[in-house]
């Protein structure tokens, strides 16, 4: 069965320039530019648009220039580790941990860039295209789309082509693919791989489920921020459903998570890539012979190689030890640092604005998030 992929596919090479012309005279967009590069005039930064042939000229040219800025001044650093783990020419599917909306696979471009890596096309959520030059801008950033909020029989068709697009990418065009292991950031830091993910990528293959996953050559990457700018509004909407079960966020709330994961102060920032889990879907094979078996223990597989390649900074131990009333991993931080992490808390819990505050709530699950990475690398060491 043949997809037809015009309405989700990143642009391709020879639909840039006339992207970046109908983007150019986008006077959004031309603003947003003229923000992140305020010593540009508009009329340079507009002929240097003009100027790229390809994605990647676009991505080099004006998105690196910025993340170098973010790294510099929004980060104590980023750093990239496993790059052994994989073939640098290879094409892999990246399923990684959500944290932000816009940073987790910005940041893993940068970091491949450095690398001497080809960047990734990264899947996104139609629900984030709230303008037509926001679907421009991310299309021609190597972003294809995923379609949100459908009709059952629509999610089918969807699915299938999505997963038709996934394994076309990777086997034929030999280009890797970064996606969020679950739909939408979990909000409390306990990353768990959505099986129906897995369902997704197996309907376009033509072998078993193993076989099939495969071919798209997996590589479970952990990210690890030190802190999360977006913290405290992940926990006033935990509040928000909490009080009223029918809550739903707003477009303009994705844009404030947006822009408060972009411009707000992270620490240091770890991309772990564990290589891909082909020998262990070989062995599944044989172990488990019923597909659910196999789906739930790949789902636990991905699962696990995230979690045992968190990096634990001293706030994880300082929200572990707060939240169980213990001082299991005392040794693993000051009280210079138990002190800043309190400020730190403090000042998140100050910023949120809510009519019924519960304050004990709130600051339970800040330190639940920043707890939640250590407790799942534990239980991985448990096993």
């Amino acid at each position: 069965m043949g997809f037809d992929f015009e309405e989700i596919r990143c642009y391709n090479n020879n639909e840039v320039h006339e992207v970046l012309e109908r983007m150019s005279n986008e006077k959004q967009f031309m603003h947003l530019l003229s923000t992140i590069y305020p010593l540009l005039p508009k009329e340079l930064i507009k002929q240097r648009l003009l100027s790229y042939k390809t994605n990647y000229e676009f991505q080099i040219g004006m998105v690196y220039p910025f993340l170098q800025n973010l790294e510099a001044n929004m980060t104590k650093g980023i750093t990239m580790t496993g790059v052994e783990n994989i073939n640098k020419k290879g094409a892999y599917l990246y399923i990684s941990n959500h944290r932000d909306i816009i940073l987790d696979s910005a940041l893993l471009d940068y970091k491949m860039i450095e690398h001497g890596i080809d960047t990734v096309e990264i899947a996104i959520g139609d629900n984030l295209l709230l303008h037509p030059w926001i679907e421009d801008l991310v299309r021609v950033n190597k972003s294809f789309i995923v379609k949100r909020g459908l009709s059952a029989r629509q999610i089918l068709e969807s699915s299938q082509r999505l997963s038709a697009y996934i394994k076309h990418t990777i086997t034929d065009k030999i280009q890797s693919i970064w996606i969020a292991q679950r739909e939408g950031r979990s909000k409390d830091s306990n990353d768990r791989t959505q099986e129906s993910l897995l369902k997704m990528f197996n309907m376009a293959g033509e072998g078993s489920f193993t076989d099939n996953l495969s071919l798209l050559n997996i590589c479970p990457v952990t990210i690890s921020y030190q802190y999360d700018p977006c913290d405290f509004l992940k926990a006033k909407e935990f509040q928000q459903k909490r009080d009223n079960p029918d809550f739903k966020k707003l477009p303009q709330d994705d844009l404030i998570n947006m822009k408060t994961g972009v411009m707000g102060y992270k620490g240091a920032i770890v991309y772990a890539l564990a290589g891909d889990i082909n020998k262990e879907l070989k062995e599944m094979s044989m172990q488990y012979p019923h597909r659910n078996d196999q789906i739930a223990r790949t789902a636990e597989l991905i699962d696990q190689r995230i979690h045992a390649n968190y990096t634990i900074f001293p706030n994880n131990f300082i929200a572990y030890d707060e939240l169980h009333d213990n001082k299991r991993f005392e040794n693993e931080y000051s009280a210079e640092e138990k002190s800043e992490f309190e400020k730190y808390l403090h000042l998140q819990l100050s910023k949120i604005e809510l009519e019924q505050k519960d304050e004990q709530y709130l600051r339970t699950k800040l330190l639940e998030m920043y707890a939640n990475p250590l407790i799942n690398k534990l239980s991985v060491k448990a096993k």
